[in-house]
């Protein structure tokens, strides 16, 4: 549970009781390299914190082509946050792009935990903040920024997973075909 603390530790301080709280709250699971956690059109049950490895969240275009959305690698947070909140329908698509260690926790454990951790809710508060203004972010590069661009802004979020995750994923995600892709990592 190291890394999850370390991760709230960002910014909520714990108590050794809260901690004990927490832990009891949160499960552990691995999967394999393609797993599906969640599919289009299945509620979001699960948020998940990667403790190590990879995942995606992506969705499939009119033409059946997978599109990511966003890729969430070691100490990052994964869940459709509409779905999961609301207990509606996703439209996305959660997979493991590499072996990857997850806690998780459910929506009822959650909010059970707001109440016997209220500092919890600080911290999901300030995730949410974050998540939103990530999302911002990336909605605007991809709209107005060149494709050389976005690829540096790639490197810059996410520093090691260039040469660990497959080329048609980071195309994907940065709205280009792999072999332009391939055209600017080696200029």
């Amino acid at each position: 549970m190291e890394g999850l603390f370390e991760n709230f530790a960002k910014h909520i301080l714990l108590s050794t009781e809260e901690k004990s709280t927490i832990e009891s709250a949160f499960q552990q699971k691995e999967v394999v390299k393609g797993a599906l956690l969640l599919e289009a059109g299945q509620v979001c049950r699960h948020i998940y914190f990667v403790k190590a490895g990879c995942l995606r969240t992506y969705y499939l275009d009119e033409s059946g082509d997978e599109k990511n959305v966003i890729l969430h690698p070691e100490d990052w947070w994964a869940g459709d946050l509409a779905s999961f909140s609301q207990q509606r329908k996703s439209k996305y698509h959660i997979a493991a792009l590499e072996r990857t260690e997850l806690y998780f926790i459910d929506c009822d454990q959650l909010e059970q935990l707001f109440r016997d951790v209220p500092k919890l809710e600080r911290f999901f508060r300030i995730l949410f903040q974050n998540g939103i203004a990530f999302y911002q972010n990336r909605l605007l590069s991809m709209l107005s920024r060149s494709a050389e661009e976005r690829f540096r802004i790639f490197r810059s979020v996410y520093p090691h997973l260039e040469q660990r995750i497959a080329q048609k994923h980071i195309a994907s995600l940065l709205g280009m075909t792999p072999v332009f892709l391939s055209i600017l990592r080696k200029r």
